[in-house]
């Protein structure tokens, strides 16, 4: 499932990240968003996701959040 479908306040595992841009992928391993790394999601906001990554806490937007799988 994708960070989309997920529920707010409940912690998941990142499985995948599913995106052809390689500048995309390195800015999400920067943030430390990369497999195997729990991401809580925050809130939903008007097409954006609030994620908690490790101690920040991000503003993705959905496209972003819908490339993100978590198991």
């Amino acid at each position: 499932m994708t960070l989309l479908s997920c529920e707010e306040g409940k912690e998941y595992i990142i499985k995948d990240i599913v995106t052809d841009d390689e500048e995309l992928d390195d800015f999400l391993f920067s943030l430390g968003c990369y497999a195997g790394e729990p991401i809580t999601v925050i809130s939903f906001l008007r097409g954006t996701c609030v994620v908690s990554i490790k101690d920040g806490r991000y503003n993705i937007d959905n496209a972003l959040a819908d490339a993100i799988i978590v198991g």
